[in-house]
């Protein structure tokens, strides 16, 4: 569904992504997770064709982002601000989007619509945060797009209308039978909704991947420093800890399950996983801590 390869956005001088190599395959639910200005908008902006690269490829279903109208009715967008016209009513929008959409569906539209609570008559100017985003993701889903994009659509929103938003968002993936990718701070939303996990930092990808196959090659590992350095010397690791006053605790990728000793070797959570891939990324080089060999950027 979504193809990069050797992918770059300079802006200037400050280059907002450095060869990123990606394929999704069609059907997932993405998390794009990293910190403020990792290239995550600027990834998702050329994905949609609103911006071109500076360098290398990205390709949508075969072909460039933007260069035909056909391709365009094909993605679904729904920006961080979640923006809506707020001179038009609810129906105003739905009217709207079957003006410029020529796959547009009308039906599901209205189930959605329905199914939010949203009433028609509505001015968007006076929606809530949580109402604006759900008018935002029936426009977007109208579309019947095979790639549904969205920016960080619920960051501004309370947990209720949050929880809300993700489930209206499943059953228009699930109805849609599309690929979405979801950028969010939200790991807990991340890992409630997406299967396919996309880390970036520094402009780079650091980890891509179903996140299950993910989480089975890394282990949390805890025991004896001296333990810890013979079982981890040939190891990934990606942080560690050594208390003074405790045992040892190193989250390593393995790409065989770990051998028995006197350690405890436990699974980490999707936040963990996350958080050590920033972590090592925020180091000098990028690189992890001196023990064990550089992880491969995937």
């Amino acid at each position: 569904m979504l193809e990069t390869v050797g992918l770059g956005k300079r802006y200037g001088r400050r280059l907002a992504l450095a060869d990123v190599e990606l394929s999704i395959p069609a059907g997932r639910v993405v998390g794009l997770v990293g910190p403020n200005g990792a290239g995550k908008s600027t990834l998702m902006q050329l994905a949609c064709g609103l911006i071109g690269p500076t360098s290398g490829r990205i390709l949508v279903h075969g072909t460039e982002p933007g260069t035909h109208p056909d391709h365009l009715a094909r993605v679904g967008y729904v920006a961080q601000d979640t923006p809506v016209c707020p001179d038009l009513t609810v129906a105003e929008h739905l009217r709207l989007g079957a003006r410029l959409n020529p796959r547009w569906d009308a039906a599901l539209a209205e189930r959605r619509l329905a199914r939010s609570g949203l009433d028609p008559r509505q001015k968007a100017g006076r929606l809530s945060g949580g109402q604006r985003a759900q008018l935002a993701l029936t426009v977007a889903a109208a579309k019947r797009p095979d790639l549904l994009i969205l920016d960080e659509p619920a960051a501004a929103l309370d947990p209720l209308a949050r929880h809300a938003f993700l489930d209206h968002l499943m059953e228009s993936v699930t109805e849609l039978g599309a690929t979405a990718v979801l950028s969010s701070h939200a790991l807990p939303d991340v890992a409630r909704v997406c299967d396919h996990l996309v880390v970036l930092a520094r402009g780079r990808v650091q980890l891509h991947g179903d996140i299950g196959p993910l989480l089975d090659r890394h282990a949390r590992v805890t025991g004896r420093p001296a333990d810890l350095d013979a079982l981890l010397a040939d190891g990934t690791v990606l942080t560690r800890t050594d208390p003074a006053d405790g045992p040892a605790t190193a989250l390593v990728r393995t790409e065989r399950p770990l051998p028995a000793g006197p350690f405890t070797v436990t699974a980490p959570d999707l936040e963990e996983l996350v958080l050590a891939h920033l972590a090592r990324a925020e180091r000098p080089g990028g690189r992890g801590p001196s023990t064990g060999r550089s992880e491969a950027r995937r």
